[in-house]
């Protein structure tokens, strides 16, 4: 007999604002008393719309909607679980050697297409073995990028326990099981993503690895067709907004559809041509009202950059996983498959005026990037953020991005004569702000940007 899953509802409706709610004590309410395995498996199915997660002894309890802050140091390697799950796809599609012989020799062809593709900025048909591909190539890095962009969000308590999620351009899902695995396992997640291709088919595969909290619906349509239906909390666009016709249009839609207190992640790869794309729908969607949280400052009243914007953040490689190894042991050129670097842009994006750091200088005693000019060759003080890490080489100074939002030209600061009193321009990390004092600036022509020269005079404090 049918369970009556009205009856099942009404009843955890009532019990979660008095006690855990438990299949076996909402069974006995229910008419022809049920199974308490059918009674879960109800409880599961509509959790997200109850806002109840469930723990480890088998109950249900309302989720939190307070702040998350997870204490994340990192992320060393893709989990085991979903290298496995990945390497049982290849293992299904190819059988045991699939990185052997013909199918070896067709799938390492197939990464070197979307790469050379990628970088002549071609379009990408994600066919099913292209989805493979790319889950052997992208998915660790990306996995790991959006926490280290997370982190951010949750620093400033802007991560709460309970987030409906849209995930537009979805993939083959890093950017999903990354976030899922940043959250803690209490954390209640009720994910939509929006993925046309065969990519898809990669990500439904996958999404069982994913915490029982967490409830997925993939919608196999194409980002500009989708019409989001509510409001969420978070809006991941990873890697897909230079691959749209109209990525404005789609990122402006995305922003439309955040609740009051929602953001907006964008997350491209550090390659200039992406990195600057990702800068120009950031300052667009500005321009039209949206507010910039970070990692890009604004900290002038009234102004806003118009450099070329190319800034990323660069952490630590993964451990590599062994299907990429797998498929680079019959390579001539190994590092073709090898794909551990983690390099990334973001833009934070929000409705409701909060930004990462609230400030807003004024005066003329402090340097305006926007006025770097009428500075050169004096000394002067600033509040800068940081926008990169180390850019120079090993042999020579120290060389980092610099912005205070309103700079038309690119800005450095450059580190020529270290002491203690200037190491935190090389200990803050991405997007810190900093305190700098009596730094010379310098015009390079060759470069055409402006160098801060921070020497033995300069003081830098992280602010």
């Amino acid at each position: 007999m049918p369970v009556d899953r009205d009856a099942v509802l009404d009843s955890a409706k009532y019990l979660r604002g008095v006690r855990p709610v438990d299949p076996a004590e909402i069974r006995e309410y229910v008419a022809g008393q049920p199974r308490e395995a059918v009674v879960r498996q109800v409880l599961r199915e509509h959790a997200a719309e109850l806002g109840l997660v469930e723990r480890d002894d088998g109950t249900f309890v309302p989720a939190s909607d307070g702040p998350v802050r997870p204490a994340f140091e990192g992320v060393d390697a893709l989990p085991p679980t979903y290298e496995h799950a990945v390497e049982d796809l290849l293992v299904e599609r190819w059988g045991a050697d699939w990185h052997r012989g013909e199918s070896g020799d067709d799938l390492r062809e197939t990464i070197r297409r979307f790469k050379e593709d990628y970088y002549r900025r071609n379009p990408v048909e994600y066919d099913y073995e292209v989805a493979l591909g790319y889950a052997v190539y992208h998915l660790p890095s990306y996995y790991a990028a959006v926490q280290y962009v997370l982190d951010d969000l949750a620093a400033g308590g802007l991560l709460s326990g309970d987030l409906r999620v849209l995930d537009v351009g979805a993939g083959v899902g890093g950017p999903a099981l990354g976030l899922f695995d940043f959250l803690p396992g209490d954390a209640l997640v009720e994910y939509h993503a929006v993925e046309p291709s065969e990519a898809a088919d990669v990500l439904e595969s996958l999404l069982p690895e994913a915490g029982r909290n967490v409830h997925a619906e993939v919608h196999r349509e194409t980002a500009e067709a989708f019409d989001p239906s509510g409001e969420y909390d978070l809006v991941l666009a990873c890697s897909v907004l230079s691959e749209l016709d109209d990525s404005l249009a789609v990122a402006e839609k995305c922003v439309d559809a955040l609740a009051d207190d929602g953001t907006f992640v964008g997350v491209a790869p550090a390659d200039k041509h992406t990195s600057t794309h990702l800068r120009a729908v950031e300052r667009e969607l500005e321009s039209r009202g949206v507010t910039v949280y970070g990692p890009t400052p604004r900290l002038w009243p009234g102004e806003r950059p118009s450099d070329r914007g190319w800034t990323f953040d660069e952490r630590p490689a993964l451990d590599r996983p062994r299907f990429q190894e797998r498929l680079a042991e019959a390579s001539e050129r190994p590092s073709e498959f090898l794909h551990t670097d983690v390099r990334f842009s973001y833009s934070l994006l929000r409705s409701d005026g909060v930004r990462e750091h609230d400030v807003a200088l004024e005066g003329d005693r402090l340097l305006r990037l926007a006025a770097v000019d009428e500075w050169v060759t004096d000394r002067a003080d600033a509040v800068l953020a940081k926008l990169s890490r180390n850019l120079a080489g090993e042999d020579a100074n120290p060389l980092f991005k610099v912005s205070d939002g309103s700079e038309a030209t690119d800005c450095y600061a450059v580190l020529v004569r270290p002491t203690s009193l200037n190491r935190d321009l090389e200990r803050a990390d991405y997007g810190d702000l900093l305190s700098v004092e009596s730094a010379l600036v310098l015009y390079n022509g060759d470069e055409d940007a402006y160098n801060l020269v921070v020497d033995e005079e300069t003081v830098v404090d992280r602010v």
